[in-house]
C-alpha cells in the first residue's frame, strides 16, 4: 500500500448510524464525490471500504461505508489512514508534483553544489516549504516559490534551487 495516495483520515463517528467523520489530506476535498472506495492499511493487509455515501460537513467529509451500522463500529475506525490507488490520482499541471515524489529527492544549488536531501513538506498558507537535511548537517528550508526552485526531476530523484540571501 506504500504507492497508495492518502486522502483523509478518520476523526471519529459521526451520529449513531455509522457514518465516520474523514479529514480530508488533499488538496482537492471535492475528489472524495468520485470516489466508490477507499482503502486502508490493516495487520491483514489492505482494506477496502465501499463507500455507501457521503456528504460535506464544515471541513469534513462525513462517510457511510457499507458494514459499518452503528456508532461503536464507526468509532473502531478512528485513526484509520484512508488511500486510493495510484490510477486514481488527479493529474497534475506541468510544475505540480505530488509530496512523495519530492521525498528524498537530491537538492543541489545553481551552481550544482550538493546541498543535501528533501526530507519533508511543509504546508503553509501561502506556499510549501521542503525541510532539506544537509550534507554537512543541520536543515535549511527552503520555499517552493518560482525564485527558488528552478527545476524538479522527478525521474532522477534531483531539485536545483536558487538560495536567495539570507536562506543558509
Amino acid at each position: 500500500m506504500n504507492a497508495y495516495f492518502e486522502v483523509g483520515a478518520v476523526t471519529g463517528a459521526f451520529g449513531l448510524k455509522g457514518e465516520v467523520k474523514v479529514f480530508p489530506t488533499t488538496d482537492e476535498p471535492e475528489r472524495f464525490r468520485l470516489l466508490r472506495e477507499l482503502y486502508a492499511d490493516s495487520d491483514a493487509g489492505p482494506m477496502c471500504y465501499a463507500i455507501e455515501r457521503l456528504r460535506f460537513h464544515k471541513n469534513l467529509v462525513i462517510i457511510k461505508f457499507t458494514g459499518v451500522e452503528d456508532a461503536a463500529a464507526a468509532q473502531a475506525l478512528r485513526g484509520t489512514v484512508l488511500k486510493i490507488p495510484p490510477e486514481l490520482a488527479l493529474p497534475l499541471e506541468e510544475g505540480q508534483y505530488y509530496h512523495r515524489d519530492l521525498l528524498d529527492m537530491s537538492v543541489v544549488d545553481d551552481d550544482g553544489r550538493e546541498l543535501g536531501v528533501l526530507t519533508k513538506v511543509l504546508q503553509t498558507g501561502a506556499n510549501d516549504v521542503y525541510t532539506v537535511a544537509l550534507s554537512e548537517g543541520g536543515e535549511l528550508l527552503i520555499p517552493a516559490i518560482k525564485q527558488c526552485i528552478l527545476k524538479v526531476n522527478v525521474p532522477d530523484k534531483r531539485m536545483t534551487v536558487k538560495l536567495l540571501p539570507g536562506l543558509m
